[in-house]
């Protein structure tokens, strides 16, 4: 069914059990969830699935180390617990990944190391590895490219990484397997009341059209935008104060290996990554308050300098300006104001569901790791709101994701192929242009794939999401739009925003900084 067909099939349906607003890790998981119960879903996304925040993670599965040392044993062992059940239904988008934690003082490995054996034990059976303490040699032999200056060893332990966008995309096809209708560059104008539900009218980004839908419920799950929602809906709200984290891509030369560094406390008392992920290597992040909601944030000159200057003092190789291949910048959607004036570090990063006095429910915080617990959490406020029928759940624990095999070959730090398709990537092999290499992987058969079944509708919906070019090499992905455009015509694409997606690429290129 194409998009039109789908509309078409929107303005046939009465009414909806439930509609969600927001196409992130969030709403992705409460449409699924929730389709999987058996309720009727229309999900709505403004520009496309995971086009915000839920694209723009540090590409870890983690039970949160950080969370620990806070003593929030409960959101720790939750988060270990759906690490697993990701890479379960999921095991081509979402796997182990080693972390190696340099030490510099006699202290630091034991110190560092009990608090991972902790971490270990909260794990159980849902644990990935042993942790280890290093000696000097193995930790270099770990880090090939560590600064070896003052270096007495480190500690090893694991956690996942995954492939945000991918994955986001897996979740809104598998969801749109189980019955619902899924609509990116589609977004919602008005929420009012309608009787005992909600009316939602729905602008086509496309063809301009205006569409009223029907719904028993409405979830607004907007991310750091659900402040905007809710006023739109009647209700005034602050219930986010947003942090922006940088992301700087280099070579993956600079490191080399197959683990991951995470310097634990840098010269200002931040931490560190180093990160290999799709042939490349991930340095950051930072956590920076911020009053506006740019859709494309650029980072702060300061934030910048960080990640630069500390990475340089890690690694053995100085990170340049010049060596920088892409940078992006993530919002993360903080609950509560800060009061104690400690900027965001005492924001919360766990989610909350509020339910307004006219029926709207909203979900915001929380992080990629605990989406599917987060959506459950939303139904069962659903359900105690009297918004929709109380059904049992836990379906999405074990309903694997389209494409998911038995198990996965292909790291996925290993540089992007036909692996990250899974039991799919035959079908694509199949299609026009399967041995025409776009760059960085791609190829035209891919790019059709992307039209025909993955929703999309721009040079950056393939470049930016369906394929991580844009995230991997701003300079490359320039390159290959004029390709990727002419193949989009050819799907039937009339505007594939090419000039857009042209001038995004110099956004995330390292001399628009």
């Amino acid at each position: 069914m194409n998009r039109e067909q789908r509309f078409t099939a929107l303005a046939d349906t009465d009414r909806f059990d439930l509609v969600v607003v927001g196409g992130g890790a969030t709403g992705l998981g409460v449409a699924l969830d929730a389709s999987l119960r058996g309720f009727s879903v229309a999900l709505f996304e403004s520009h496309d699935f995971a086009g915000g925040t839920s694209s723009r993670a540090t590409k870890l599965l983690h039970g949160g180390v950080r969370y620990l040392a806070q003593g929030n044993v409960a959101l720790v062992r939750e988060a270990l617990a759906e690490r697993t059940t990701i890479m379960t239904i999921a095991p081509h988008l979402a796997q182990p990944l080693p972390f190696v934690m340099p030490s510099h003082q006699w202290w630091q490995t034991p110190f560092y190391g009990i608090g991972l054996k902790l971490y270990d034990l909260l794990a159980g059976r849902a644990g990935l590895g042993p942790t280890e303490f290093l000696d000097r040699a193995r930790t270099l032999s770990a880090l090939p490219g560590v600064n070896p200056q003052g270096l007495r060893g480190g500690v090893r332990y694991w956690d996942g990484q995954f492939d945000d966008a991918r994955l986001a995309i897996a979740l809104a096809r598998t969801a749109e397997a189980a019955g619902a209708f899924m609509f990116n560059h589609a977004e919602v104008t008005a929420i009012a009341p309608d009787g005992d539900g909600h009316l939602v009218t729905v602008r086509d980004q496309v063809g301009g059209e205006e569409h009223r839908v029907r719904a028993r419920c409405v979830v607004n799950a907007t991310g750091v935008w659900v402040d905007a929602m809710r006023e739109a809906a009647g209700t005034p709200s602050h219930m986010v104060s947003p942090s922006q984290g940088v992301h700087v891509v280099v070579d993956r030369e600079f490191l080399g290996g197959e683990h991951a560094l995470l310097v634990p406390r840098t010269r200002d008392g931040r931490v560190l990554f180093a990160v290999p992920w799709l042939g490349k290597l991930i340095l950051g992040t930072t956590d920076t308050p911020r009053q506006d909601l740019a859709r494309e944030p650029q980072p702060f000159e300061q934030e910048l300098a960080f990640i630069l200057d500390e990475s340089s003092r890690a690694l053995s190789r100085p990170v340049r300006r010049a060596d920088i291949r892409s940078v992006w910048v993530g919002l993360r959607p903080l609950v509560a104001a800060p009061s104690d004036g400690s900027g965001t570090k005492g924001l919360s990063r766990e989610h909350t569901v509020v339910v307004d006095p006219n029926g709207l429910v909203t979900v915001t915080g929380g992080k990629w790791t605990t989406y599917r617990a987060m959506a459950e959490d939303v139904l069962q406020r659903c359900f105690d709101a009297g918004r929709l029928p109380a059904r049992s759940g836990g379906q999405s624990a074990h309903h694997r994701l389209v494409g998911a095999p038995a198990s996965a070959s292909v790291p996925i730090h290993a540089a992007p192929g036909w692996h990250l398709y899974g039991t799919e990537a035959e079908r694509i092999q199949g299609l026009p242009g399967a041995d025409r290499n776009l760059g960085l992987g791609l190829r035209a058969a891919m790019v059709r794939f992307a039209v025909r079944c993955e929703h999309a509708l721009t040079v950056e919906d393939v470049l930016a999401r369906r394929w991580r070019a844009l995230f991997l090499d701003a300079a490359q992905a320039e390159r290959m739009a004029a390709d990727v455009a002419d193949i989009l015509h050819e799907e039937g694409v009339a505007d594939p925003r090419v000039d857009d997606f042209l001038n995004l690429t110099r956004r995330y290129a390292a001399t628009s900084v």
